[in-house]
């Protein structure tokens, strides 16, 4: 793409050496002609290249100048323009710091690398939250932004079934999973979840939290994510499946039960598999996305609940 290659150019020359159009378009893999163009187009955008004759002369930027932004290419540049997705930096009360820092790194780059930039960002468009579900208020998450970014405790009140409690927090992070905001944090040497809305009050304490130094977002979430999935698989039963079932069972059961390992396939392709699922009403729910490519081998009592379901919905779809 012709604005990598600017960039290219540009930091190639920033050295200080001169080097002639020729040697330019060799490493370049380009025209001498197009060596040209191009310095015109970066003369154009402000960057302060010349030429000399002679011996020792060639293309070269005024002694002294260093672009503002160097190393990285179009791809890059553009893919920053991502960081200010709208929404998530609103929720947080950073919408007004986001907004100015993507103005100066625009401001930065050169003009090719700033039009493209654009184009990504005025191209991509992020609706995070699922298509039924209703924006939820979070008054509280710019003070635990701040609070999470400071490294300060927080001391909050969290609502629960058994009421509300209070609790002083070590916060460690936020994660933001199909538009709903949690807070990670210790609390008496345990790290937990805490979700946004339920949270009725939150105060920073002005004292420095304590953070592991090994601590990682990303892994914890993951972890405690799939641990919390793998908690609530406490029903096993025996099915069996048709290939396009088998291919669709993570979609229909989630992904840490659908992790199972099937017997060998039938002469129809079908597969027999050993699930642990939540409960017997939550196995006949999820089954039934399965539709006709689903056949209950254990517990009778599973086999005909999906029975039950199935003449049901047949009789109720029965030709009038």
């Amino acid at each position: 793409m012709r604005s990598s290659r600017l960039l290219d150019l540009m930091l190639r020359l920033q050295d200080g050496r001169g080097r002639t159009a020729e040697v330019l378009a060799t490493r370049l893999g380009v025209s001498v002609r197009t060596v040209y163009r191009d310095i015109a187009a970066l003369q154009a955008a402000g960057v302060p290249l010349y030429t000399e004759s002679g011996p020792g002369g060639g293309v070269r930027l005024l002694d002294g100048w260093q672009s503002r932004l160097s190393g990285m290419t179009e791809i890059e540049t553009s893919a920053l323009m991502l960081l200010g997705i709208p929404g998530l930096a609103d929720d947080l009360g950073l919408g007004e710091e986001t907004a100015a820092a993507e103005a100066k790194l625009l401001g930065a780059m050169p003009l090719p690398l700033r039009l493209s930039a654009q184009v990504w960002r005025s191209r991509l468009h992020v609706d995070a939250p699922g298509w039924f579900d209703n924006p939820t208020r979070t008054p509280h998450l710019a003070a635990l932004a701040r609070a999470v970014l400071d490294g300060d405790r927080l001391r909050i009140g969290y609502r629960r079934a058994g009421g509300r409690v209070t609790r002083t927090l070590d916060p460690l992070g936020l994660v933001a999973k199909a538009g709903v905001w949690y807070l990670v944090a210790a609390h008496r040497a345990r790290v937990l979840s805490y979700r946004v809305t339920r949270i009725v009050s939150a105060e920073n304490l002005g004292v420095p939290a304590e953070r592991p130094d090994d601590f990682d977002l990303a892994s914890w979430w993951a972890e405690s994510t799939a641990a919390f999935d793998r908690s609530l698989l406490r029903y096993p039963c025996r099915v069996r499946l048709s290939p396009a079932s088998w291919r669709a069972l993570p979609a229909a059961v989630g992904t840490e039960a659908a992790r199972v390992v099937p017997g060998p396939p039938d002469t129809e392709g079908w597969v027999e598999v050993d699930l642990t699922l939540e409960a017997e009403g939550v196995a006949v729910h999820q089954l039934t996305a399965l539709g006709g490519g689903v056949e209950v081998l254990a517990p009778p009592s599973l086999r005909a609940a999906l029975r039950a379901v199935g003449e049901e919905t047949a009789r109720r779809n029965a030709a009038r």
